[in-house]
């Protein structure tokens, strides 16, 4: 606890606190920059009294806490981070993607969904080739063809006019200096965009990014966005109206429709017309340790909760919680860490292709999507994951691939939607002073979304990049008996997500115990689940449940993290009949946990090794 409590005085001195009144808010840039972020490098862990922000890059983290400091709200330091990601991580997230936000005010939990949506003009058949076959999966990402009407910014006005303590224009003062006046360029930056295929093919991305002989910017270089600057400017003068109409959603559409090779549908009316929505959150009973929890998550189009909720409903069912950690490689070569066992991960594995089976059935928007029974809490109705967990033998062999179940006596008529690749995202997870919590998980979809980057109209240089959103849809509508899939494209409908923003709380007294959540593509909903059962069921800290080896099934393969799983955990699973592939896996996980030292309340703060975040609080 030691190291925690010191980690909040280290935070202090990263932080430029504005001590001024909220109506004097005044954002000091700090001068420490990210840390390399390629690898696994450790972090300690944080903690605070007060209130605490978890966010993927530590200028955004350094933003919201000052917000915070400053007298603002979890809604409003969600704001400030977001807007500085779309500066310094716009590989993941930004103003022209999407979200989804979960809002806990500690009498009730609130869901808001900013989630892109298909345009009018869109159609089952728009990722569909010439000869009638699905295309290839980057032939429809790259272009104008797969960008969403983004939602980010109109969802997290809707959440500020409901709990925002700050003017909303001085949460877009942190961003906009550091537009104005520069960052500096991460090594995860850096790297990503030295790996990036697509980028390039785009001027205004390729002019931002890249150095004239065509390397990418340098680790550390100071790199300036006037154009998103300006952008930024009059969303903080006229909201996101300043976003979906005018000239920043011309230069939007202007972009999508005239891509050379591959243009979009998105148009004007689209954007004008986008509606964030607020939604009932999907909420479960769990136990861990004879203690009673309640996970809330995202209903769909999210897919997230509902997964969550039936890996570890399922789980439940097995002996799982009977079996403690082993040991594992840590991510530092020569190094040990504990790791789930070989026997757990059969059981955890078994649980997902379950789980998963029944969400490439079931799951869509629901304004276009049906649930199975009327309700999708038949889903995770207890009784129905105990009839899923029986399919499971515990001794082995593996099923390797499910199928879905039957939740309700109302057969559904969807067909299953075959796998495709998943990526992208951002996640955040504050906790203020009032009581308040947030988190919020943050898209733009594949690294770098459509590879379409506008600069608003502004003429100047730099921008922000557009999504993908729409390959979150199935390319084929239907299956081979021309049973619909559930998740196909329609006009207007908001695509399947994994994302999984989560809070976590007791049961009894309604308290706040967590609140968490990953990027990841589909692998969100493991990594989510991993540091929940860490937490609440073997008893670890945040930066603990983080720490330890991602794995996943996605109901095909295991997938365990490379280099981090002795050679007979392996093996063992491997005599089960699973098919194992060891892979990278680079979750960002960020937490925020209850706990105590000496008897003081505090809050404790985790960011994955895996990536550059930080966690800051008083």
């Amino acid at each position: 606890m030691k190291r925690l409590l010191t980690s909040v005085a280290l935070a202090a001195l990263l932080a430029a606190c504005a001590n001024s009144p909220p109506s004097q808010f005044a954002y000091n840039a700090p001068t420490q920059q990210p840390e390399g972020s390629s690898g696994f490098t450790p972090k300690p862990g944080w903690s605070a009294t007060k209130f605490a922000v978890a966010a993927a890059n530590p200028l955004a983290t350094d933003a919201g806490y000052q917000i915070l400091k400053a007298g603002g709200s979890a809604i409003d330091a969600a704001i400030a981070v977001q807007m500085v990601l779309t500066l310094v991580e716009p590989q993941s997230s930004g103003i022209g993607g999407g979200a989804f936000l979960l809002h806990s005010s500690g009498s009730k939990v609130e869901a808001f969904d900013g989630r892109e949506t298909a345009p009018a003009a869109a159609d089952e058949k728009l990722f569909l080739g010439a000869d009638g076959k699905p295309m290839a999966f980057y032939d429809g990402v790259v272009g104008g063809r797969s960008v969403g009407t983004p939602g980010t910014v109109r969802v997290l006005e809707m959440a500020h006019k409901q709990y925002g303590k700050l003017p909303w224009a001085q949460l877009f003062a942190p961003a906009i200096q550091l537009a104005d006046n520069g960052f500096k360029v991460s090594a995860r930056l850096n790297t990503l965009l030295k790996d990036e295929k697509y980028l390039k093919n785009d001027s205004t991305a390729a002019a931002y990014f890249y150095k004239a002989d065509g390397t990418p910017v340098d680790v550390a270089a100071t790199l300036r966005n006037p154009a998103l600057a300006d952008v930024l400017r009059q969303i903080a003068s006229k909201g996101s109206s300043a976003l979906m109409t005018g000239p920043v959603a011309q230069a939007i559409v202007t972009k999508v429709q005239s891509h050379p090779t591959n243009p979009g549908k998105l148009a004007l009316s689209d954007l004008a017309s986008y509606q964030a929505k607020k939604r009932e959150p999907i909420c479960a009973d769990y136990s861990a340790n004879s203690k009673a929890y309640r996970l809330c998550g995202m209903p769909p189009p999210s897919s997230g909760a509902i997964a969550v909720g039936q890996i570890l409903g399922i789980l439940n069912n097995t002996p799982a919680a009977t079996l403690p950690l082993a040991s594992g490689i840590g991510g530092v070569p020569g190094t040990t860490s504990p790791a789930p066992s070989a026997d757990w991960l059969h059981l955890y594995t078994e649980a997902s292709r379950l789980a998963f089976a029944d969400r490439a059935q079931y799951l869509g928007d629901p304004d276009f999507v049906t649930p199975p029974g009327g309700s999708w809490m038949t889903l995770l109705d207890p009784g129905y994951l105990k009839e899923r967990a029986k399919l499971i033998q515990v001794a082995g062999p593996s099923m390797k691939t499910a199928k879905p179940g039957d939740p309700s006596v109302i057969k559904t008529s969807y067909a299953p939607m075959p796998e495709q690749p998943e990526h992208g995202t951002s996640h955040i997870s504050i906790v203020d002073s009032f009581g308040n919590a947030i988190a919020m998980t943050t898209t733009i979809e594949d690294q770098f979304g459509s590879r379409l980057m506008t600069d608003g109209g502004t003429g100047k240089a730099g921008g922000f990049l557009l999504n993908n959103e729409l390959t979150d849809f199935s390319f084929a509508p239907s299956d081979a008996d021309g049973n619909p899939v559930a998740n196909r494209v329609q006009s207007g409908k908001r695509p399947r997500s994994s994302m999984s923003p989560t809070l976590v709380f007791d049961k009894a007294s309604g308290q706040l115990v967590m609140s968490g959540g990953s990027p990841g593509g589909a692998l969100i909903i493991h990594f989510t689940a991993k540091t929940i059962y860490g937490v609440l069921n073997w008893g670890l800290m945040p930066q603990q449940a983080i720490d330890l080896p991602n794995f996943a099934s996605t109901n095909g393969p295991s997938m365990l993290e490379e280099k981090r799983f002795p050679p007979a955990t392996v093996e063992a699973l491997r005599t089960r009949g699973a098919e194992v592939r060891e892979v990278p896996m680079t979750s960002g996980l960020q937490a925020i946990t209850r706990g105590q030292a000496h008897g003081t309340p505090l809050w404790l703060g985790g960011a994955d090794p895996r990536r550059e975040g930080l966690v800051m609080g008083d």
